[in-house]
């Protein structure tokens, strides 16, 4: 697939024009890295009388907790909607402020929003663009050279609303203070046969496409979807159980891959950009959880020998992949589960195994996702492993224990490398799943603890407030965090709430019910724990539903731990 993305020339004279680049100089410049931003400004869609634009702004210089960008028309555009920014305009003058969840914009950090406007007559691209005053480089599109219906981006998420799934947003909103939250995207989870077509009075997947045209308009619009029903499905994890059992892959294929594949390649959906999260948890346990580890289970050893995780989603990758409009982005665990020298290799290797299997290639992987699900902490950073406390180095500490990265961005970008010295395309992006890993309330550390010993000083500072990072279900505690947004840091396409918060990972205790989902004791909030956490107690939350049904404390919880802090 191509993913491609503007050059940026060195120059030192401002050209303006409808398509091509535009460099704005500034004294001492010897070339692009000595401009303080740029800004890429890309004209995605036009009509007779409208369009829709995406910017991108670039901060090359000291990080920033708020910025606005500010530019001029030169005809009469008008800006009429916008997203991920606050707009206003007055005349020709217009300035995108940060709203309060993306203000920080660090040393090379971008931010993304976009806007639909009016006009008549041409529809010029402005000349210039400043970053708080400073005049930034100038890298635009403009309306002959936008991607055509059904042509893949380079980042799905640039430039583009994102489905808000009705059926969460009426449960956020039905809570207290859930109205705050209701409107924002999450994923639709496709976790059995039977969601395909809707189940338990719930929308199937043509439902949630159609929905999503209506919220698309004329803009663009990315709609999330997790495939999620492999056979023998989560061989560590009870909770999450599937209905197909480990040598049911020819089901898998023709009953739920192939159904999918045909309603996502409809042409009717063909202007909406579809992203896949493909098959969470399942490559990273038979890394981990297969013998001769300590964390090894009989039900993983069992996928190992089949090959049925690697053959199911090299299917899916290959099937899904076959539409131009359908993103695939991979599920890579998390930092706490995979971070470690002998997970780390080995893992990438997999996923490049998997990527190749049942026809798939490389060329069918747009990226990875990580901390799908989970609440590993997007940003620790009150330490980190290059630390020395008291004699002994940071990652001596318990909770660390020899960790190479400390949170989900710092891994993700660092698997991204590696992924892409394997062989996958060198402008892969990562997605980070955000919405329960904020950590926040009036206990989130605000500096690192006492330097007496290597524990004190992260337990003190840490914003993972989990036991153990090895804890996955219910976590109390959690808070809500960054909210969804393109382009936030450099290989990351998006954050995004794959995991729709306030739903439950697992029952706290055993609950019969139809959807093939078993009872874990990482769900119990009495569980002192196996080797996959340390033999710690399970930080989970009681009385718990199923997984996938509604869980108000969970949510209320979330909504009150939330960080950046809900208004």
């Amino acid at each position: 697939m191509s993913r491609t993305r503007t050059a940026l020339l060195a120059a030192t004279a401002l050209v303006a024009g409808a398509t091509g680049t535009a460099i704005a100089a500034v004294p001492g410049d010897v070339g692009v890295s000595a401009v303080p931003c740029t800004v890429d400004y890309t004209v995605q869609n036009q009509w007779d009388t409208g369009f829709t634009a995406s910017v991108k702004v670039t901060n090359n210089g000291a990080a920033k907790s708020s910025w606005a960008v500010k530019w001029s028309y030169a005809g009469n555009q008008r800006v009429t909607s916008g997203w991920n920014a606050k707009i206003t305009q007055s005349g020709a003058n217009v300035t995108a402020a940060n709203e309060s969840y993306n203000g920080t914009l660090g040393t090379g950090g971008s931010a993304t929003f976009g806007f639909q406007g009016t006009y008549s007559g041409s529809n010029t691209v402005p000349a210039t663009f400043t970053l708080d005053g400073v005049t930034c480089n100038v890298d635009s599109g403009g309306p002959t050279d936008p991607p055509g219906e059904g042509e893949r981006v380079d980042n799905p998420y640039d430039g583009a609303q994102v489905y808000v799934n009705p059926e969460w947003s009426a449960n956020a909103a039905a809570e207290p203070g859930g109205n705050r939250i209701a409107d924002e995207p999450t994923g639709v989870w496709l976790d059995r046969i039977a969601a395909i077509n809707g189940a338990g009075g719930k929308m199937g997947l043509r439902e949630h496409l159609d929905e999503a045209l209506t919220q698309k308009g004329s803009g663009e619009l990315v709609f999330q979807v997790v495939i999620y029903n492999l056979p023998g499905r989560d061989c560590a994890a009870l909770a999450s159980n599937g209905e197909l059992g480990p040598t049911e892959i020819d089901r898998y294929k023709t009953e739920y891959i192939d159904p999918i594949a045909e309603i996502l390649s409809d042409p009717k959906y063909a202007a909406l950009r579809i992203v896949t999260t493909v098959e969470i948890d399942s490559l990273p346990n038979l890394v981990t959880n297969v013998s001769p580890r300590v964390t090894a289970t009989p039900e993983c050893d069992v996928m190992k020998a089949n090959g049925n995780y690697v053959k199911g989603v090299g299917y899916a990758l290959n099937k899904l992949g076959d539409a131009p409009n359908v993103y695939n982005y991979v599920d890579v665990g998390h930092h706490g589960w995979l971070g470690w020298d002998d997970n780390f290799g080995p893992s990438a290797q997999l996923f490049k195994q998997a990527a190749s299997a049942e026809g798939a290639t490389v060329a069918d992987v747009h990226g990875f996702i990580a901390n799908t699900a989970n609440y590993s902490a997007l940003k620790e950073e009150h330490f980190s492993i290059n630390d020395n406390v008291a004699g002994k180095s940071v990652r001596e500490s318990a909770w660390i224990d020899w960790n190479r990265y400390t949170d989900e961005l710092s891994y993700a970008q660092a698997l991204r490398n590696q992924l892409v010295s394997l062989g996958f395309d060198s402008n892969i992006g990562m997605l980070i799943d955000t919405s329960r890993n904020g950590w926040g309330g009036p206990d989130r550390p605000t500096g690192p603890g006492a330097t007496t010993s290597v524990d004190a000083y992260v337990d003190g500072g840490r914003y993972d407030r989990r036991i153990n990072t090895g804890n996955w279900c219910n976590q109390a505690g959690a808070g809500l965090g960054e909210r969804p947004q393109a382009s936030p840091e450099p290989g990351i396409d998006a954050y995004v709430w794959v995991k729709p918060p306030g739903e439950s990972d697992g029952s706290s205790e055993a609950i019969d019910n139809d959807e093939g989902k078993g009872f874990d004791r990482m769900c119990d909030p009495t569980y002192t724990g196996n080797p996959r956490n340390n033999n710690h107690m399970s930080g989970a939350l009681g009385d718990a539903p199923v997984s996938g049904h509604w869980f108000s404390a969970q949510f209320q919880e979330l909504m009150k731990n939330a960080y950046p802090p809900l208004s």
